[in-house]
């Protein structure tokens, strides 16, 4: 396994005036970004890494450097960062160095196309041989393609870590997991939040998105909400360990209760969101989830617990309350295409992927829809592996055959923001965040079968 550490600058100057950075080199990391990059550095210090690479921009570079010089000394092995121009930031020439409330009044149509079909966004740019066209997005998504196709050959089996931009992060992401140039907007990317992306090969080979956008290392919980957010923000979360999760028996709709170390997982959960104002909740019918979401609301008691059937966990059939080694006997075959082709894989007596996306995806659209009827502003969403990775699937415009590039840890919380509604694009926030299971970057929680 090849894994990638994938880390956005710390904040700079253009990010305090709200000023369009692109490629341009003037921006300097404030006293914060440097701040923050040295968090960034003993929060990843215990990690040994096999290359850093870095954007040659000023902002990113000296970001990199912040954090090298935080790493342990067994973990540098004299890999100080290399530059790499395939991390440039997104080629904004048309707007670069403005304060984005300038490009939204003088550009409004370009702006508006920007943030609603950013894909479609066109700049004709003059150079020595007459005008251009040039569309950014498209143009940074292969940017990232031909970063991958370098990288991932180089360091196979190692450890890596890349210091970025927003633009070229999200970029990085989505072609890792195919999420289409037209949600460039559905992944945010914090100052100085970490990511963790881990690939089986190369480009195009199974790879899965341990974590997104990690921000506990800087003291905050997840990225605040915008001062004009008008939408609802979900805290999705997976429910604590089980036994048969720690067996990896497969438990499906079989309601398997919480062990001993599941309650202190959502109890942890529960402190990690304690100074979140919750408004509403909702979880899966079945025990395991219901109560993880009363012990994470015991800090929130005014909060009733409301129960829905469509987020409970994919039917195993006859797999259900089996080992691995049994279904591989009893159906032979039927687990690798399981891991493969998930989409295609009919549980004997039970359920299907897209059974499970029609009924998930419909509840979750109705919980969005009378959270903004309501005004509620923030939800917590308990569920369980597959339900949850097929709402993220949902979330980022994918099918059900990206139901394996998500890691849902027991315990663990995503954030997903809908800033406009149900007509415009959800933003994951966060995802897989598991710190204050394990006190650190990486996921440690045995997530166990389905």
């Amino acid at each position: 396994m090849t894994r990638v550490i994938i880390v956005r600058h710390g904040q700079s100057s253009y990010n305090t005036e709200r000023r369009i950075q692109g490629r341009t080199d003037v921006s300097r990391l404030t006293e914060k970004g440097g701040a923050d990059a040295s968090k960034v550095g003993k929060a990843l210090s215990n990690i040994s890494f096999n290359a850093i690479y870095s954007s040659p921009l000023q902002r990113a570079k000296k970001t990199a450097d912040i954090i090298y010089s935080e790493l342990a000394p067994d973990s540098k092995q004299s890999v100080a960062p290399q530059i790499s121009e395939q991390l440039m930031e997104i080629d904004l020439p048309l707007w670069a160095e403005m304060l984005s409330a300038d490009v939204k009044e003088k550009f409004t149509e370009d702006y508006r196309t920007w943030k609603e079909r950013p894909h479609e966004l066109q700049m004709l740019v003059k150079d020595g041989e007459g005008t251009k066209e040039h569309f950014p997005v498209l143009a940074i998504y292969q940017q990232a393609r031909l970063f991958w196709q370098e990288i991932l050959s180089r360091h196979q089996g190692q450890t890596i870590l890349i210091v970025g931009h927003n633009g070229i992060n999200r970029a990085l992401i989505s072609t890792a997991l195919g999420i289409p140039p037209s949600r460039y907007h559905c992944l945010q990317q914090s100052n100085c939040g970490i990511s963790v992306l881990n690939f089986v090969g190369g480009l195009g080979e199974p790879v899965q998105l341990e974590s997104m956008n990690q921000t506990q290392h800087m003291g905050e919980a997840f990225p605040s909400l915008r001062p004009n957010h008008q939408g609802v923000r979900l805290l999705l979360v997976r429910h604590g360990e089980t036994e048969w999760n720690r067996q990896t028996r497969f438990q499906g709709q079989i309601d398997i209760p919480l062990n001993d170390n599941g309650r202190k997982q959502a109890q942890t959960a529960g402190e990690f969101l304690q100074d979140v104002e919750i408004d509403f909740a909702v979880s899966s019918s079945m025990l395991r989830p219901k109560e993880t979401a009363e012990l994470i609301l015991d800090h929130h008691p005014h909060v009733n617990l409301e129960l829905q059937d469509g987020l409970r966990e994919i039917s195993h059939g006859l797999w259900e309350g089996k080992l691995e080694k049994e279904i591989e006997e009893e159906f032979p075959g039927e687990l690798q295409r399981w891991r493969l082709m998930p989409a295609e894989v009919q549980m004997p007596q039970g359920e299907n992927l897209q059974q499970v996306w029609e009924r998930s995806v419909a509840t979750w659209q109705s919980i969005v829809q009378a959270a903004l009827t309501n005004q509620l502003k923030t939800g917590l969403i308990v569920a369980h592996d597959a339900t949850n990775k097929t709402l993220l699937c949902h979330v980022l415009g994918l099918s059900t055959e990206n139901f394996w590039n998500f890691r849902q840890g027991n315990g663990a919380v995503s954030v997903i923001d809908y800033p406009s509604g149900l007509n415009g694009l959800p933003v994951l926030q966060a995802m897989n965040i598991t710190s204050h299971l394990s006190g650190g970057v990486l996921d440690k929680t045995a997530a166990g079968a389905l």
